[in-house]
């Protein structure tokens, strides 16, 4: 498929389309009316990539056409990008191509934005970085007022800090989130925002204690971890377990725990099969689950991380992908039935879905 065309007078439709398809998929499954959490038709992606695509002394910003790899698509603006980020970019360039050692063999920038108006800025080079290149980013960040980081092979330079606070208003509480460069965050902050609203409206009366597999960087165990009585997390992205931890201090959680640990390894000892070091200081006896939060990858659940949700009373599930959701929804179908459901917009004029389930025993 092209690029997308971003056209305000075409999103409604393009959306009822998903929710259709959505409705068809799990009408099997006797799927309740799902809410419907829509994204503002444009400037939502607070994370941007583009390629740099030089032409004589001056570049670009390039993305390329997925019918023809080698066609690139040049841009002075990105009309998916936050609001910020399209400001930023004319003026990063100029201030760019103004500075021969900060443009020298650049090949492509990203950028990251958050709803609380920070910024961090990577340039992506096909040269090794030197002190100059150091001191005129730093120079670059002074005057725009933002984050910079530099990479090259094998090298990764830091003006400042390689990560940016995300801040904003959920369910009367101020919640706070560091997000690493390279690291995942949602794409879409506002729908994110809905996603946790959603998931907490689901969550608050459920009561015990809650189990999270792939919990990221904390995104939703901040936002449910009050509304249970104990929380354990597992992540195994040693960056995204960084910032949890950050996260945890930072927005005062003291019912939680999270340990590195994939999947296979938690439902491993969660049935006793297998003991681990790192769960040394966790007493697993002392928890009264409830609930299992899963927000797992395209793929969807392995056999024993299924074998282990459906020893749950409630399951609530966030999926980017609604065909693994689905065959997901069937393997458990005996012990389980969808008791509310939503879908969440985080990317328009595309077919990608994101769905929200809450699963309790029958």
């Amino acid at each position: 498929m092209p690029l997308p065309v971003l056209d305000p007078a075409l999103y409604p439709a393009q959306l009822a389309e998903k929710i259709a398809r959505f409705k068809e998929d799990f009408a099997a499954f006797a799927v309740p009316e799902p809410a419907v959490f829509a994204s503002a038709p444009l400037h939502y992606r607070l994370r941007v990539e583009f390629r740099v695509w030089h032409h004589g002394d001056a570049w670009d910003y390039a993305m390329f056409n997925p019918e023809n790899p080698r066609e690139p698509v040049l841009m002075q603006e990105f009309a998916a990008a936050d609001a910020a980020i399209c400001t930023l970019m004319p003026r990063l360039r100029a201030a760019i191509l103004q500075r021969p050692a900060l443009n020298n063999r650049l090949f492509s920038v990203d950028f990251l934005a958050t709803l609380s108006g920070e910024m961090l800025v990577t340039l992506i080079y096909h040269r090794k970085l030197d002190e100059s290149w150091e001191a005129a980013a730093r120079e670059l960040a002074d005057t725009l007022q933002i984050g910079v980081i530099g990479r090259s092979k094998g090298q990764k330079l830091v003006i400042d800090r390689d990560w940016v606070l995300e801040s904003f208003a959920l369910n009367d509480r101020q919640l706070h989130y560091q997000q690493f460069e390279g690291s995942f965050s949602q794409p879409n902050g506002n729908v994110n925002r809905q996603m946790l609203g959603w998931a907490c409206a689901q969550a608050a009366p459920l009561g015990g204690d809650l189990l999270e597999l792939y919990c990221g960087n904390g995104n939703f165990t901040i936002a449910l971890a009050p509304l249970f009585g104990k929380v354990l997390a597992t992540e195994v992205s040693k960056s995204s377990v960084k910032a949890a931890l950050y996260n945890l201090e930072a927005n005062a959680v003291s019912n939680t725990a999270i340990v590195r640990m994939s999947s296979e390894e938690i439902s491993a000892a969660l049935s006793g099969r297998e003991t681990f070091q790192r769960m040394q200081h966790i007493d697993l006896a002392a928890h009264a689950f409830s609930t299992i939060f899963l927000d797992p990858p395209r793929s969807g659940l392995d056999p024993a991380t299924l074998e282990l949700a459906a020893g749950f009373d409630n399951i609530l599930y966030i999926s980017c992908n609604p065909q693994t959701l689905r065959d997901n929804v069937a393997a458990l179908q005996a012990t389980h039935r969808i008791a509310a459901s939503a879908v969440f917009d985080q990317f328009p004029y595309t077919h990608h879905l994101e769905c929200g389930l809450l699963l309790q025993r029958r």
